[in-house]
């Protein structure tokens, strides 16, 4: 019971398409105007769209704010399982 009170809640928040906000994020691992790859608390997550931007960015909170046309979001990886397998296929698909 004690874990459960100290784990932090993560969120992705979606407004219209337009906006996506996200909690638990530990790094951006590389972005570009069509695509976004987070590491987060859950795992690796790919977005993906068009005309992306950072709207806000706040690491030591967990915090990232994109703005632009989304198209889809997923992760990577199943559940923390083999993380290097996923980026890596990410990069050279």
């Amino acid at each position: 019971m004690i874990e459960s009170s100290k784990a932090k809640r993560k969120e992705i928040k979606m407004l219209n398409r337009k906006l996506l906000e996200i909690s638990g994020v530990v790094n951006v691992e590389s972005f570009d105007s069509e695509e976004f790859l987070l590491e987060t608390e859950c795992g690796f997550l790919a977005v993906a769209g068009q005309n992306l931007h950072i709207k806000n960015l706040n690491l030591e909170q967990g915090l990232v704010a994109i703005e632009g046309t989304v198209d889809s979001l997923g992760y990577l990886d199943a559940h923390g399982q083999n993380k290097t397998k996923g980026f890596l296929g990410k990069l050279f698909k």
